[in-house]
């Protein structure tokens, strides 16, 4: 199967630039999986869709200010020649290693080597409040970071940071990114980009969802690298998706074995979502003494670099929630998993017609 199999025509004015006026006012396009019939609809209508029973599983991880704009010091690796020897670097934060340690997509890469040191200060002044080694690096702009040792890390990137809006919103970040590119119910902070199935939730549609009889469950997946890197493979089995980490909390595990064992539906949203339980599907079965018997989760963290793709048979996930994608992408190719190709695809054609919103700041689509 190849990249290609995934293109659609994607008018550039149809990628959301902001977000609608009002959170959880987007359109929706319901998809039924069996029939490959869709209709329009409005995200406020979810709780009308789901059932009492069903279970809603979200992703809490919380997005970090990971955008950063730093200097470049006189270090080993720094071209003496250089014009702007301490021109401005863009760095961003895809993942923490460790402590001290990051990797980061940085801005242009090719000037910036092994053996350099970045200063980052706020816009309010020259002095740096964080200050970093290059100590690896490796293609497409992809650095390690290990920052110089300091207490109040995440309170200083809050003051200096910038939301890392994705590369196809042609805006600076403002203020009221702080608020909108976050979910509602965010508490584990580790993100490089939202969850934005989850951007549409409200407060209000949360507790209408529980009133109908929706048991709604979280885990933790942190947005990395690979929602920010292109397809290069021109055949999907080529595809390598980078690692990024999760947790399963225990009260979602024993829901998710609850309703599996009762046939409930088990509702994602999102793609890192679904990404997260069925990779948990996968350690669970590979851990099972008996090599037939079901799917029983287990709370833990670990790592997860699963790619879905058309063949794969879900083994949790039985509704998806999620935002419309990008033409050839990985997420693309997900949803197709889920659905049948031909189907989502003439769902997005549909949804192109008919002027849905596309990506981050989208509308977003169905499927049950």
């Amino acid at each position: 199967m190849r990249v290609a199999d995934f293109h659609f025509d994607l008018p550039e004015e149809l990628i959301a630039q902001s977000p609608p006026p009002v959170r959880g006012s987007s359109r929706m396009l319901v998809l039924d999986r069996a029939s490959g019939e869709y209709r329009d609809n409005f995200f406020r209508q979810l709780p009308e869709l789901l059932h009492p029973g069903d279970l809603l599983i979200l992703n809490d991880s919380r997005v970090i200010p990971a955008r950063l704009y730093a200097t470049r010091g006189r270090g080993a690796a720094t071209q003496a020649s250089s014009p702007d020897p301490t021109g401005r670097i863009e760095v961003l934060l895809t993942q923490q290693l460790s402590a001290d340690e990051w990797t980061a997509l940085v801005r242009p890469g090719k000037k910036v080597q092994p053996g350099e040191r970045l200063f980052f200060a706020a816009t309010d002044t020259s002095v740096p409040l964080l200050e970093a080694d290059v100590i690896a690096a490796a293609e497409y702009g992809e650095r390690t970071l290990r920052f110089k040792p300091t207490e109040d890390f995440h309170s200083i990137l809050e003051r200096i940071g910038h939301m890392p809006l994705p590369p196809y919103i042609h805006r600076d970040d403002t203020a009221s990114d702080r608020d909108r590119y976050q979910t509602v119910f965010s508490q584990e902070p580790g993100s490089a980009a939202a969850p934005t199935a989850g951007l549409h939730f409200t407060p209000e549609v949360l507790d209408q969802l529980r009133q109908r009889g929706v048991q709604i469950e979280t885990v933790t997946l942190h947005v990395g690298l690979g929602t920010f890197q292109p397809v290069r493979a021109d055949n999907v089995e080529d595809i390598r998706l980078h690692a990024e980490h999760y947790t399963l909390p225990a009260a979602t595990a024993d829901a998710i074995n609850a309703a599996l064992r009762e046939k409930r539906r088990i509702i994602a949203a999102g793609t890192t979502t679904t990404r997260t339980l069925e990779h948990c599907a996968h350690v669970a079965t590979a851990d099972a003494f008996e090599p037939h018997a079901g799917v029983r989760l287990h709370p833990h963290s670990g790592e997860t670099s699963i790619f879905i793709r058309p063949g794969y048979r879900f083994r949790v996930v039985s509704g998806l929630l999620t935002n419309f994608h990008l033409p050839q992408s990985t997420l693309l190719m997900l949803v197709s998993a889920f659905a049948g190709r031909e189907a989502v695809l003439s769902a997005y054609n549909h949804a192109v017609r008919e002027r849905y919103r596309f990506f981050s700041y989208g509308d977003c689509m169905l499927i049950l």
